[in-house]
């Protein structure tokens, strides 16, 4: 089996490809692009899946092995939101998500020798009506740190109504949707 790197540091899509019973390795990358004036955020998403793992596959020698990048971001009326800057930035985030149906937009990036595939993948999430207290609930938490759109849907405080789509795509990998290509990619 081919050694396979995730271009990420995030514990949720580590998690995701444990549970799936992959065994892999971490190189994080800190290449992303915030907001591009003109780009849809599946694009964004895109991109920034491909400079991730663009640039872990620069610093490896092996270039059989296989390298992840993703890119998750939440996406309303236009609007663009990655990792909230600080508490203000998540309660500004949740308030506008509040009541409202958002689409959460992973993008993914694998590299192989001569083989690279990327796309996106779109899940529509409704929010509950937030009042005051459960946004405070929320941010005091902390939970929301390091989260596109200032959340997850694994968190609970009754974020969310409901979704269509992929769940692992929102958690920060759609797992279910680029496993075959994994798969093949990891042969």
């Amino acid at each position: 089996m081919k050694r396979f790197i995730l271009a990420s540091a995030s514990p949720r899509r580590r998690d995701i490809l444990k549970s799936a019973g992959y065994n892999f390795e971490i190189i994080a990358s800190d290449k992303e692009q915030s907001s591009i004036k003109g780009v849809s955020p599946e694009k964004l998403a895109v991109r920034n899946a491909c400079l991730k793992a663009e640039d872990v596959f620069s610093r490896i020698e092996d270039k059989n092995s296989v390298v992840l990048g993703a890119d998750t971001v939440v996406a309303l009326s236009g609007e663009i939101f990655g990792k909230p800057k600080d508490e203000n930035d998540a309660r500004r985030i949740l308030k506008y998500l509040s009541g409202k149906t958002h689409q959460v937009i992973t993008g993914y990036c694998l590299i192989s020798g001569d083989m690279r595939e990327s796309g996106s993948v779109v899940t529509e999430v409704a929010f509950n009506e937030l009042d005051e207290g459960r946004i405070d609930a929320y941010i005091k938490s902390g939970l929301y740190q390091g989260k596109a759109g200032a959340y997850g849907i694994q968190d609970g405080f009754g974020l969310i109504k409901g979704f269509n789509g992929y769940y692992d795509n929102v958690v920060g990998l759609p797992l279910e949707r680029i496993e075959e290509s994994l798969k093949e990619f990891l042969k």
